[in-house]
């Protein structure tokens, strides 16, 4: 979507947005304002809001895609317009601001993003089918997922239209190459390091070793059923609203690994872990991408 800054379309999309009357009001103001700016190039609305799995509790995360940095100077003010409580410039992440909007009731992340950034993420997956441990895919699902809300030149939804492509065949493979045997099969698979944590008693290394086991086996499920990634939030949720192939019962044995975690309970926390792992090698095997699951 072209044109002048907030045209009548803008306006209608951001209309249209399943958001409640006074959340949209704030968006069609961030975009206003923004759009005003000769650095921004698109904004777009993504994260839960742009899916079925928002709730009550689910911020506005807004992308600003940006020619030339904003000043801090200038998003300070723009936050004073709109926020009751802001923190401005966090470079945890991303470098983004972060608002608390009191009377929309919700909490506003602004992220802003370099146009050539972005494109060299959709690159890495789309053309060059490089994996990552854990979330390979979620730049694109991003992309994908984003509701364009003002588009200077048309950019943003050519970069779109470049996103809406299969999973390739060749990112499948690669994703589950690099994930897959550092579930259990490595010397230094998550499964031999919390052996040696539970024997040390190390729960905070059971904890994180934990997280990145599920971290690579949520990314080698996506993978296998050619869904992008959507990122850390509602995952189940999103393989079985999805995915056609995935364990029974996911959530249940997802919830036994977890609750196996606590110090009391890691007697059965390789079990529950296994019989996840089981399962996977089950859909592994009756698929092009099937694996050596000896370990």
């Amino acid at each position: 979507m072209a044109g002048n800054p907030m045209d009548k379309s803008a306006i209608a999309l951001i209309s249209a947005l399943s958001l409640s009357s006074t959340q949209r009001a704030v968006v069609e103001g961030i975009c206003a304002e923004f759009a005003s700016l000769p650095q921004v190039l698109a904004i777009a609305l993504a994260g839960s809001q742009t899916t079925t799995q928002s709730d009550f509790r689910s911020d506005l995360d807004i992308y600003i895609y940006q020619m030339a940095e904003i000043p801090v100077e200038v998003r300070s003010v723009l936050a004073a317009r709109f926020a009751q409580h802001c923190e401005i410039n966090n470079q945890f992440w991303e470098t983004g601001d972060e608002w608390l909007a009191l009377e929309a009731n919700c909490g506003v992340d602004l992220m802003y993003r370099r146009p050539e950034w972005i494109e060299a993420q959709l690159e890495r997956v789309l053309v060059h089918h490089q994996a990552s441990v854990g979330y390979s895919t979620c730049f694109w699902a991003n992309v994908l997922n984003s509701q364009v809300l003002y588009d200077r030149t048309g950019w943003f939804e050519q970069l779109q239209q470049k996103a809406r492509q299969p999973y390739p065949a060749a990112l499948q493979r690669t994703v589950i190459a690099l994930n897959y045997p550092i579930l259990r099969q490595t010397i230094s698979s998550y499964r031999h390091q919390l052996e040696l944590a539970i024997a040390r008693q190390d729960w905070v290394s059971v904890n994180h070793r934990v997280a990145a086991f599920l971290a690579s086996y949520f990314d080698i499920l996506f993978a296998v059923n050619g869904v992008p990634h959507p990122g850390e939030k509602r995952l189940v949720a999103w393989i079985e609203q999805s995915c056609d192939r995935y364990p029974e019962n996911l959530g249940d044995r997802v919830r036994a690994v977890l609750e196996a975690i606590a110090p009391s309970a890691t007697g059965s926390l390789l079990t529950a872990m296994d019989s996840l792992a089981d399962e996977l090698d089950c859909i592994l095997q009756d698929t092009e991408f099937a694996v050596n699951a000896d370990r």
